[in-house]
């Protein structure tokens, strides 16, 4: 057989077998065989509950704003998933498509020539039968070598039939993966919307748009108390630990000062990430000892009662000094009037949305609470309220938007008894339960930053959430 045809039946044989592996494979590989795809007129629906159901801000009939935000369940991702692989699958199919357009382009070339040589072999076939009926006049030689040629084009008459069977089976595929492609290009544009972008850019909008809302919001009244998260387990059982609530949002600086008495090291950590590993940032040497564990961080300043006196201390974190110091008039200390469980907790330094306050009893007041608020520069008593409750059945006692919230007790059982507000000059007993779930609570502050409860729980730090009910205020609000 001469190299030429050699060539072309290798190269058709190869054709030949590349179309058969097509034609088992490729329907295959893009879910042709066993996957019908329906069409975008009929595609599933997106549930609600995959993705966000955003809200615009509204007014009921009062005039009162209301934001209403319903979160997605936790397989918030998985549409983000299907995104992806949906994207990745239409990409593979637009690169077989190419390859198969390619291949085509090719098959319609060696066509051309397969034909070309068809036509030339039914002429050497007429021929050969001319020449062999007038073979007498033939030489031997001659025809021998006709007779050879054609022997070597006769197999390659069947490898042209299943060539053009395979042209028209590749066509076919153009054609159904064109179709798949329109298919999966619908499927992504009707998910398009739930796309991780687009989604990421929807979320930031109903960030701003909250906050918007969150600024209208005046103080709120307590009505529950959920938890607790515990965030570490160190120290002893009694303790303090806290962030400032006027700190900025990059800033989450923890403070750390373990025991009640006989102490005057402050611990630093940068995060709450750091806080839980023990990675230290900066250690304070305090100059003077503190009493029990209600001290507080406002402003970037440590105020705290100095041992065994009714000293109120400012400390600054940034100078490493004492900015201001003021002895709290009348106010009793050193177990005179502590909380149910001592600990030196006669005074309680705390801070909410309205500014810094002290809490502590007197014996003009007959060891009932006594509330005053505190300039945080000069720690100048600005006003105060006398309450009825004693300060000795307290368990521990917290300021939110001006309204003192007091427990009945530090154990198990515990819960919001009673409440003075500062706005009304008026009380009310309550009943709010919380969780103690480690027995014992010696340090209980609210953070308005946060919207929460710090608290150290025999030896536990834990953070209570809180539910406030909240007044929004309108633009016609004076």
């Amino acid at each position: 057989m001469s190299p030429p045809l050699l060539k072309l039946g290798a190269v058709l044989s190869t054709m030949a077998m590349i179309s058969n592996w097509m034609s088992q494979t490729l329907p295959s590989l893009v879910g042709l065989n066993t996957t019908r795809l329906s069409s975008p007129d009929t595609l599933t629906q997106i549930s609600p509950k995959e993705g966000w159901q955003v809200y615009s801000s509204a007014q009921d009939p009062d005039g009162r704003c209301i934001c209403t935000v319903v979160a997605p369940e936790q397989n918030l991702c998985s549409r983000d998933a299907k995104s992806r692989q949906l994207r990745q699958l239409l990409e593979k199919v637009q690169n077989m498509s190419q390859s198969i357009e390619v291949l085509n382009l090719r098959t319609q070339r060696d066509f051309q020539y397969v034909l070309k040589m068809e036509t030339q072999m039914k002429g050497l076939k007429a021929k050969f039968r001319q020449i062999e009926d007038d073979r007498k006049t033939l030489m031997t030689k001659h025809f021998q070598e006709l007779k050879e040629k054609m022997d070597e084009l006769l197999p390659l008459i069947p490898v042209l039939e299943q060539y053009k069977t395979d042209a028209k089976l590749i066509t076919q595929f153009k054609e159904e993966i064109r179709n798949l492609s329109a298919v999966l290009t619908g499927i992504q544009e009707e998910i398009g919307a739930y796309d991780y972008e687009e989604l990421h850019q929807r979320v930031l909008s109903l960030e701003t748009r909250l906050r918007d809302c969150m600024k209208k919001l005046t103080c709120g009244k307590l009505m529950k108390i959920t938890g607790p998260i515990t965030v570490k387990t160190s120290g002893t059982r009694f303790g303090a630990w806290m962030t400032d609530p006027l700190a900025s949002e990059k800033n989450n600086r923890v403070w750390y000062m373990d025991s009640y008495t006989n102490n005057k090291i402050v611990r630093e950590y940068k995060s709450i990430a750091d806080f839980v590993s023990g990675a230290e940032s900066r250690t304070y040497n305090l100059p003077f000892k503190w009493a029990g564990t209600n001290h507080v961080v406002y402003n970037g300043s440590l105020y705290f009662n100095k041992y065994q006196s009714n000293i109120i201390i400012k400390y600054s974190f940034d100078t490493g000094r004492v900015l201001a110091q003021r002895s709290l008039e009348y106010a009793g200390f050193h177990n005179v009037y502590p909380y149910t469980w001592g600990g030196f907790s006669d005074i309680d330094l705390m801070a909410d949305e309205i500014g810094l306050w002290a809490v502590y009893a007197t014996n003009q007041n007959a060891g009932n609470i006594v509330i005053s608020q505190l300039n945080q520069d000069t720690l100048e008593v600005m006003k105060s309220w006398s309450t009825g409750y004693p300060k000795r059945s307290a368990g521990e006692s917290f300021m939110i938007c001006g309204t003192l919230y007091v427990t009945n007790s530090h154990l198990t059982g515990a819960k919001v008894y009673y409440s003075y507000s500062t706005k009304t000059s008026t009380y009310e007993y309550t009943d709010i339960p919380f969780h103690n779930q480690y027995f014992h609570i010696s340090m209980l502050d609210y953070n308005a930053r946060d919207r929460a409860l710090y608290a150290w729980n025999n030896g536990h730090q834990v953070l209570f959430n809180v539910t406030l009910f909240h007044i929004i205020k309108t633009e016609d609000d004076t």
